[in-house]
C-alpha cells in the first residue's frame, strides 16, 4: 500500500489527525527524503567547531554555532539558557606494562578522573571480569594494586549490551577504592576490537579515596589477560595530567516555531549539543544535532504553520551528566503540563526503525495510526514504556508523554566516546531517513487531535 492510500485509508476511520493535516504529511514526506539538510548540518558542525566537551572553548563555539545556525534557519525564537557545568579537562595520560613483558597500552582518562600523583603510579594488576567480582573480592586481594575490570560488551541492535557494563565505568573506581586500590583500568565499554579506548564519565563520593581511572582498548584489555595467563605478577606504570577547572557556564540553545491555534502547548524535539574531546562527536550527537533541526528545517520549508509550538532543544553537558537537561526541567517547571510530548535523537545517525511511546492507553489508537505513516519507510510499531531519550528521560517522573523513535545501533557502540566518532562514519541514507520520521513524528504531534495524558508511571530505573 502505498503513502496516497494510507493517507486515505487512515483518514476514513476516526482518526486524530485532520485530512489537512495528512496531506501536509505527505508533502513532509516528499520533502524529507529528497534533503541531505541533516547531513549537511553534521557536515558544518563537526567541521567548523569539532570536538565540544563540556566547560571547554570547544563547547563555547558550538553553542554560538548552533545559536546562529537556528536563527539562519529562521525559527521565530531563537534563545539560550545557562547550565552551570563543571569544567575537567583531559591532559596527558599514558600506560605501559613494565613488567615481565614491557610495551604501551592505548587508553584514555575517564571523564572526572583525577591525575596521577606526580611521576605517576606503578603497581601490580588484578583482574575481575565484573563489577561484581570485584565488589565480592577480599580488601586484601586488592590493597595497593591497580584494579583491571574486564567485562566483555554484547553487541545489539538496541545497545542493550550497554547497561550491564557501564556501571563499572561510573562506580568502578569507587569500588576499587574501598579496597585499597590505588587505580582503575577498565575495559572499554564498547563493542568494538579496534585500538581505541573509550571515555565516558564516572564519579567519586564523599568519603571514598579518589584514585585516577582510565579506560584501555579492547585489545589491550585482551592483551593485559594473555599476559596474566602467563604470570600472575603483571606490573602497569600510569600517569595522568586530568585537571579539574572547577565550575563555567554553558548553554542549551533552543529554537521555536510558535504554533497558529495551540502555541502555549509544546512539541519538544530535541539532541546533545556536547560530545567528549576524543573525535569529533559526529554520532555522539551530532547526528542528533542535524535530525531534529532538519525536522523542523523540513516544516519551516513548507510553510504550513503546525498548531502546537515546536520548540528544538539542543542540550548542554548531556555526557557528564544531563546537566542541561536537568535544568531545562527545573526552567520550565511552570509549564511542563503544556509540554504534549518530547523526543530525542542520540543513538547515532539511524536509521529509525521502531516507534516507542509512553502516553494514555487511549492515546495508542493516535501512535497506531502515526506509525501507519511510518511503516514505508521501515519503522515498525513498539512499546508504551519508552524513556524518550537521555536528555527528556528527565520528563516523564513529572508526568510529561515521550516518545522513542529507536535508531539501529547495531554498531554505535563501535565509536561511542572514541576518536573514531567522525563524520565519516554517518551513513547520508540513514540520517535522511532518521530526518524524515521526525518530521513525519513532529508534524503529526504538533497538529493531533488528542489527549495524551495521563502517562503510565514510569519504573524505578
Amino acid at each position: 500500500m502505498g503513502m496516497t492510500s494510507l493517507l486515505l485509508s487512515t483518514a476514513a476511520s476516526a482518526t486524530p489527525y485532520s485530512q489537512a493535516t495528512l496531506t501536509h504529511a505527505e508533502r513532509l514526506h516528499q520533502h524529507a527524503l529528497t534533503s541531505d539538510s541533516a547531513l549537511q548540518t553534521v557536515e558544518s558542525l563537526t567541521t567548523e567547531v569539532g570536538p565540544r566537551l563540556a566547560g571547554s572553548e570547544g563547547d563555547a563555539r558550538a553553542v554560538a554555532w548552533a545559536q546562529a545556525k537556528l536563527q539562519q534557519m529562521g525559527f521565530d525564537r531563537v534563545y539560550l539558557e545557562p547550565v552551570e557545568i563543571p569544567h575537567w579537562e583531559r591532559g596527558y595520560a599514558d600506560a605501559r606494562v613494565t613488567l615481565p613483558f614491557p610495551q604501551p597500552l592505548v587508553i584514555t582518562a575517564l571523564g572526572n578522573s583525577v591525575a596521577t600523583p606526580e611521576g605517576g603510579i606503578e603497581a601490580s594488576i588484578i583482574r575481575f571480569p565484573t563489577l561484581a567480582d570485584l565488589q565480592a573480592a577480599a580488601p586484601e586481594q586488592v590493597s595497593g594494586k591497580l584494579v583491571f575490570i574486564d567485562h566483555k560488551m554484547e553487541r545489539d541492535k538496541e545497545g542493550r549490551g550497554y547497561g550491564p557494563v557501564v556501571k563499572a565505568r561510573g562506580v568502578g573506581a569507587v569500588e576499587a577504592a574501598k579496597k585499597g586500590a590505588v587505580g582503575l583500568l577498565l575495559r572499554s565499554v564498547s563493542t568494538s576490537s579496534h585500538r581505541f579506548a573509550h571515555t565516558g564519565v564516572m564519579r567519586y563520593i564523599d568519603g571514598v579515596a579518589r584514585i585516577p581511572a582510565v579506560a584501555i582498548s579492547p585489545p589491550d584489555a585482551d592483551q593485559l589477560t594473555r599476559m596474566l595467563a602467563r604470570d600472575s605478577d603483571i606490573r602497569v606504570k600510569l600517569d595522568l595530567e586530568a585537571m579539574d577547572h572547577g565550575t563555567t557556564t554553558s548553554y542549551n540553545v533552543i529554537g521555536e516555531i510558535t504554533g497558529d491555534r495551540k502555541a502555549e502547548e509544546i512539541v519538544l524535539i530535541g539532541a546533545h549539543l556536547d560530545t567528549w574531546d576524543e573525535g569529533t562527536g559526529a554520532l555522539d550527537d551530532g547526528a542528533g544535532v542535524g535530525i531534529v533541526t532538519a525536522a523542523a528545517g523540513h516544516i519551516l520549508a513548507l510553510e504550513q504553520r503546525p498548531q502546537r509550538t515546536l520548540r528544538v532543544v539542543l542540550y548542554a553537558a548531556e555526557e557528564i551528566g544531563l546537566l542541561g537537561a536537568r535544568a531545562y526541567r527545573d526552567a520550565h517547571k511552570g509549564e511542563l503540563d503544556k509540554h504534549f510530548i518530547a523526543a530525542e535523537a542520540d543513538f547515532g545517525a539511524g536509521p529509525i526503525f521502531r516507534l516507542d511511546s509512553r502516553v494514555n492507553e487511549r492515546a495508542l489508537p493516535a501512535f497506531d495510526q502515526m506509525h501507519a505513516l511510518l511503516a514505508p519507510l521501515g519503522v515498525e510499531r513498539g512499546h508504551n514504556h519508552s524513556w524518550g531519550g537521555p536528555d527528556v528521560s528527565v520528563l516523564p517522573p513529572l508526568g510529561v508523554p515521550v516518545a522513542g523513535l529507536s535508531m539501529d545501533g547495531t554498531d554505535y557502540f563501535d565509536y561511542h566516546h572514541t576518536p573514531d566518532d567522525t563524520f565519516d562514519k554517518i551513513d547520508p541514507d540513514a540520517i535522511r531517513q532518521s530526518a524524515a520520521v521526525y518530521t513525519l513524528f513532529a508534524w503529526l504531534m504538533a497538529n493531533a487531535e488528542v489527549d495524551l495524558r495521563p502517562i503510565p508511571l514510569p519504573e524505578e530505573r
